[in-house]
């Protein structure tokens, strides 16, 4: 009978919890809509 590989587990509990708290940031960075969005590199144009 094999034994359980409880390491394996823990990893994958983990990676779960890590990815459900991910989620939740970014539904609550959505609702607040407070985030200021990045400008991209070509928009930032000077005239000359």
């Amino acid at each position: 009978m094999a034994k359980p590989n409880y390491n394996f587990e823990k990893r994958q509990r983990e990676l779960a919890k890590k990815k459900k708290q991910e989620a939740k940031r970014l539904r609550k960075q959505d609702k607040s809509g407070s985030t200021p969005e990045a400008p991209t590199a070509g928009t930032d144009v000077t005239p000359t």
